[in-house]
């Protein structure tokens, strides 16, 4: 054997392969260029530090540095693809925190969101009503709906189960649904609308109309709204109501260790099957098993608790620089609209292919899956755009003053929204303003007079603009969602859009 140390690989001056043809052998050349091919250089520079090898077999130091690269690197494949469950879990947590612990715990907002509760990108302008259903406490749930709601069912990891209300099989005009646990073998009464849940843990989320205004839609709520076990339907437990309007908490997934431990939790409740054996596999990767004791070691600990930094790190980046299809809203354009469901597509799949962009861009951002809010039909539900960005792709400064310019004749049923987000939390900005939102419903709104709109944002309102002024924060970014309830055609079809967010020289 001859060793190239100006190659870094062992060889031989001539490698053999032995091949048996009858009672006669050949020999046959590998050439150097092959073996540079297949083979590995003795010490390797790479992203995640030099690697040096032994004719291929790579030290101990090296197998250390691997191996933490590959469970780190899997440990953030975990963080973003279950932001869904770990969102829809955080919010379990946070409610918990503030006594909404058992499915007849309905959190709701009497006097709209407000800025003190940390919910991904709630809006101000409807009334919320929620619920976490634990079938596997309380088995089979009753639900008796009220008329009027628009809601749905989504399951343990955020994914859409079944609408209810306007859009559900009781067509608005309310009635009794019986929620069914994973394991669930008995009969099925008469009289129910029946949905079949995959999980144990999953998410009400209704909206209330406030067209007729906000007290009458509360009390709507309050005195029809029911849940309890399937088992004490002769004698129900009474509905709680737990009104968070101004109440300072929080339901936003962490970027530390917890996520992993959390995430676990929830693994050890639900079925096995929840989830696909691709998914199984990575959990199991970095020790999260069903049925096993999570428990890593100082080394795992680190490793976690970096790839959740970095999982957190790369969702911002998916957020703020898209690049997979269907995400710009005006894609012909270098404009900064864009939209929390990819293609509109809800399910995030397609093809046979799960989009894994485009699931974490949206759960990072956003909570609440059905079908219905990414579906346009003209003059009925809401349509969203969102910009991260300003008109020259740079982020919003809370220092600077911006303008965004709606043309005439804004292509909406029933009213148009502004809102403004915190960057940090994804969640409401807290200003001075009590709602940071301003639109068609706000008093003393300016029309200009040739029917468009200018709304304003800053730090300070510009003169004469105070009733068209959103605050921002000197230091702070921020990011805006245009919301239009009964969009029309021109929405619809693009040819009517709002301008690009332009600073104000």
């Amino acid at each position: 054997m001859k060793y190239l140390p100006e190659q870094g690989l062992r060889t031989s001056a001539i490698i053999g392969v032995m091949f048996f043809a009858g009672s006669g052998s050949v020999f046959a050349q590998v050439s150097q260029e092959t073996l540079k091919s297949i083979g590995i250089p003795d010490k390797v520079e790479t992203p995640i530090g030099k690697l040096e090898f032994f004719d291929g077999v790579p030290t101990q130091a090296t197998v250390e540095t691997l191996y933490d690269n590959l469970d780190r690197m899997r440990a953030v494949e975990v963080y973003l693809n279950n932001q869904g469950a770990a969102s829809l879990n955080a919010m379990r947590k946070g409610n918990a925190g503030i006594g909404a612990d058992a499915s007849n715990k309905v959190t709701i907002t009497e006097q709209l969101l407000k800025p003190e509760s940390l919910y991904l990108t709630g809006n101000t302008s409807t009334l919320y009503a929620l619920t976490y259903l634990d079938l596997k406490t309380e088995g089979p749930l009753v639900v008796e709906l009220p008329p009027g709601m628009l809601g749905f069912l989504d399951d343990a990891w955020f994914r859409f189960i079944d609408n209810l209300g306007v859009i559900g099989p009781d067509k608005g005009k309310g009635g009794k649904y019986l929620l069914l646990p994973p394991d669930y073998s008995g009969d099925e009464p008469e009289g129910y609308f029946i949905v079949k849940l995959p999980t144990y843990n999953n998410l009400m989320f209704l909206r209330g109309s406030i067209a007729k205004g906000l007290p009458p839609a509360v009390e709507n709520i309050k005195s029809k709204l029911r849940i309890y076990p399937l088992a004490k339907a002769a004698n129900p437990p009474a509905t709680e109501f737990i009104n968070i309007s101004g109440k300072s908490y929080s339901t936003i997934v962490t970027r530390d260790f917890s996520f992993f431990e959390d995430l676990n939790e929830l693994v050890q409740v639900e079925p096995i099957d929840a989830i696909g054996p691709e998914m199984r596999g990575q959990l199991a990767a970095i020790g999260i098993v069903k049925g096993k004791l999570f428990n890593p070691d100082t080394r795992m600990k680190q490793l976690l608790s970096e790839a959740a930094n970095i999982g957190n790190a790369t969702a911002r980046a998916i957020t703020y620089q898209p690049r997979i299809d269907g995400v710009f809203i005006y894609p012909d354009t270098n404009s900064a609209w864009t939209t929390a469901y990819a293609n509109k597509n809800t399910s995030f799949e397609a093809d046979g292919t799960m989009n894994l962009d485009a699931r974490p861009l949206f759960y990072f951002n956003a909570t609440g899956v059905t079908p219905a809010m990414a579906t346009s039909h003209a003059g009925a539900g809401s349509d969203y755009a969102l910009a991260y960005l300003d008109a020259d792709k740079n982020a919003f400064d809370g220092s600077k003053t911006y303008k965004l310019h709606l043309p005439p004749n804004v292509p909406i049923n029933n009213f148009w929204a502004v809102t403004l987000y915190d960057t940090q939390t994804r969640s409401l900005l807290q200003t001075s303003q009590t709602f940071p939102t301003v639109g068609s419903q706000s008093e003393g709104f300016q029309k200009n007079e040739d029917g468009s709109y200018d709304v304003y944002f800053g730090p300070k309102a510009p003169e004469g603009k105070e009733s068209n002024w959103l605050e921002t924060i000197p230091g702070k970014s921020w990011f805006t969602i245009l919301r239009l309830y009964g969009p029309l055609e021109p929405w619809i079809s693009k040819t009517w859009r709002p301008s690009e967010i332009e600073p104000v020289k």
